[in-house]
């Protein structure tokens, strides 16, 4: 879920060989060159290609273009070629390149089940002999979303987690306090529509926004080990009523208003301009959102953040979190350069995990060892949290396999829109999952 995590669906296969080509709005880079994998080489200079959604709108954009400056600045005969592209579009893009073995040097990518398969079909370079260098700095906890069969294939960059961004001057108006159990926050919501005030900002269009908070509640319903289990089948199963609850808790939201009028038809940036604005009180989204807040919002000292409530407290604590590494950069196993785009990957995701710190955009997977103290309060304050915590789950269409998590986000969408019961929810869930 970058996090920014919008999930695309694969109807769109016949536009595929078109985004493979890179051509088009989807295509933001702007460095232009070729996709090709392999590095070109032109009167001594070497050229790496890397694929990202860090896109100009993308809060991570900056640290990309510090990283990659400073990675050439060490290697005076290499140039990176960036290419970046809108999150939904990515997600077929780079399947196809998988499939038709044209992947750039390095790519981005989400860790866990998304890429799995890219791993298992061989287009992948493990990249162990190359992390020994930089062990004292990633620890391989961090890693373990992108190790598979005891390989590692990638290297990570920020560790973020799904929280209840809030606007504590709308909260303090009105008494409210942070909510921490579930019928805490259905009394906050509905005193909030009682004062005329939205609730929630949130898109039922950009699907994974919503996920953000199903995701949320479903850990906090269910638990981090069943949770987990179930995505993974491992043993768990969807048809246990902990996974139901989630279900209904997002009906109950709908049947109170809850959500922001129109969700359904806002994207992500239209929703969180309302929040942003002071137009609905809550917004629930990965720790990205610190640094938007600082500038996008009118007054950003009016915004904290806090834990998803607990739903069910038999299961699920306080300090459960959804999240944890998954934003990671791959190495093709195609590319002729295989040592320089490895240690490019490593360099690159140190880097930015340094700068997006640096500017609040995430959390760092990465040894701090540098000064943070222009690191905004907000993003420090979900630091803290991340460092507290007792676990981390990665979100639904990041953990499940990538056929799995193409079902999930459409389904949501008919629960959310009322064409989907939370019962009949529940039973589809189940039954692709026992495919």
């Amino acid at each position: 879920m970058k996090i920014k995590k919008v999930l695309s669906g694969i109807a769109a296969a016949v536009l595929m060989a078109g985004m493979v080509s890179g051509c088009g709005a989807s295509n933001e880079g702007d460095n232009g060159g070729s996709a090709a994998s392999g590095g070109k080489k032109e009167e001594g200079v070497t050229t790496l290609t890397l694929w990202s959604i860090a896109t100009q709108s993308d809060t991570f954009r900056e640290s990309y273009d510090k990283a990659i400056a400073d990675f050439e600045a060490s290697h005076e005969n290499v140039k990176i070629v960036h290419e970046a592209f809108e999150n939904e579009s990515y997600k077929t893009k780079i399947k196809a390149a998988v499939a038709a073995n044209e992947l750039p040097d390095v790519f981005y990518t989400w860790a866990g089940g998304f890429s799995q398969s890219f791993v298992e079909s061989g287009k992948v370079l493990a990249l162990d002999s190359y992390y020994d260098k930089y062990k004292d700095e990633l620890s391989e906890a961090a890693l373990k979303n992108i190790t598979y069969d005891g390989k590692l294939y990638g290297s990570t960059m920020v560790t973020p987690v799904s929280v209840m961004w809030y606007n504590q001057k709308i909260f303090n108006d009105n008494g409210l306090s942070t909510p921490e159990t579930w019928d805490d926050f259905v009394n906050v919501c509905k005193k909030l529509r009682e004062s005329g005030i939205d609730p929630i900002a949130t898109s039922a269009k950009d699907k994974w926004v919503l996920a953000m908070l199903h995701d949320g509640l479903t850990l906090k319903s269910v638990g981090p080990e069943k949770l987990q289990k179930t995505l993974l089948k491992q043993g768990g199963s969807y048809s246990d009523p902990d996974f139901l609850l989630s279900a209904q808790k997002i009906k109950e939201l709908v049947d109170i208003n809850a959500f922001i009028d129109g969700a359904a038809a806002l994207s992500n940036d239209e929703a969180s301009a309302e929040f942003y604005n002071g137009k609905a009180a809550m917004y629930f989204t990965g720790s990205w959102m610190g640094a938007s807040i600082m500038t996008d919002a009118k007054n950003p000292d009016d915004f904290s953040v806090a834990p998803i409530p607990v739903v069910n407290s038999a299961n699920a604590k306080i300090t459960d979190f959804m999240g944890g590494g998954a934003d990671s950069l791959m190495v093709a196993a195609s590319t002729k350069n295989a040592d320089l785009s490895a240690e490019l990957a490593f360099e690159l995701t140190k880097g930015i995990s340094k700068y997006g710190y640096l500017s609040g955009a995430g959390i760092p997977a990465w040894k701090v060892n540098y000064d943070d103290s222009v690191v905004p309060p907000l993003t420090k304050k979900v630091a803290e949290y991340a460092n507290n915590a007792t676990s981390f789950t990665l979100w639904f269409d990041t953990l499940l396999s990538s056929e799995d998590a193409n079902e999930y986000l459409p389904l949501l969408q008919k629960l959310y829109l009322g064409s989907l019961s939370p019962e009949d929810f529940q039973k589809e869930m189940a039954a692709q999952l026992e495919k």
